[in-house]
């Protein structure tokens, strides 16, 4: 590879033919430990997370947002969808953090490490020109004779008795999708019960009231960000996105001390 001419040392035509190659080695080699370096301070990596849909609006998105803006080289990858469907992702490997309702009877046979829990108020809406909406508050008699359909939303794991009981007396119910939900009931179709982060937007900029229902007792829905027990620690980009997500949930008033 190299040829002595005196005191000149040169490259062979081989040599000079192979320099290229063994430069590009050493570039990928250096990009190579930069990368692990970015990796280990949390600038650099992937982080899969699952979320209920009613999550991964208001209260995801912006959270997202500033984690980009911290982090711009992490690779983020949300996956949102039902309790169950988060599950599976979560036992599957296809995500390695989870924002799930909670208590979680899947822990049984699931064991599941809790990084924080969010408390939600679950709130009945309705359009404004709705007659619920017009009346702000009502009975649960008025509930079920005006909502037309009421909507039945799945945002529980296991159904709250009250919700229950008020879906047993309707004469009119829906089974539908959150976000499908979420539009009926804003183009003056029937009305339901959402949880807040789903439906906060929306009543912020008046697409939406609050109703409340006098004899009704107040109604919650809790969740956790969960990650698997058996899973390797988490990465420091995962710690990240865990602080940012907990930071918001404060923010919100949804923490659960």
């Amino acid at each position: 590879m190299l040829v002595r001419a005196g005191r000149h040392i040169g490259l062979t035509d081989a040599g000079a033919s192979f320099l290229p190659y063994v430069l590009r080695v050493l570039d990928i080699l250096r990009e190579g430990t930069e990368a692990a370096h970015q990796a280990q301070t949390g600038q650099r990596g992937r982080v899969t997370i699952g979320i209920l849909e009613s999550l991964s609006g208001a209260f995801l998105g912006p959270t997202l947002a500033q984690c980009r803006a911290v982090a711009p080289s992490v690779e983020l990858v949300v996956r949102a969808g039902r309790h169950e469907i988060l599950m599976q992702l979560l036992r599957d490997g296809v995500v390695g953090l989870a924002l799930i309702a909670w208590p979680c009877t899947d822990e049984l046979d699931t064991p599941l490490h809790v990084l924080f829990t969010l408390r939600e108020r679950v709130v009945l809406v309705a359009a404004p020109g709705h007659p619920l909406g017009r009346q702000r508050v009502v009975t649960r008699a008025e509930l079920l004779s005006y909502a037309q359909p009421l909507l039945l939303l799945r945002w529980w794991q296991t159904l709250p008795p009250v919700i229950a009981a008020l879906l047993q007396r309707a004469t009119d119910v829906i089974d539908v999708p959150m976000g499908t939900a979420q539009h009926m009931v804003v183009s003056g179709t029937g009305a339901g019960f959402f949880t807040w982060m789903q439906v906060a937007d929306a009543v912020a900029s008046r697409e939406l009231v609050e109703v409340a229902v006098t004899d009704l007792p107040p109604i919650v829905r809790e969740s956790a960000l969960v990650h698997l027990k058996r899973s390797a620690p988490l990465s420091i980009a995962a710690q990240t996105l865990t602080a940012l997500l907990q930071e918001r949930a404060e923010q919100l008033k949804l923490l659960v001390r």
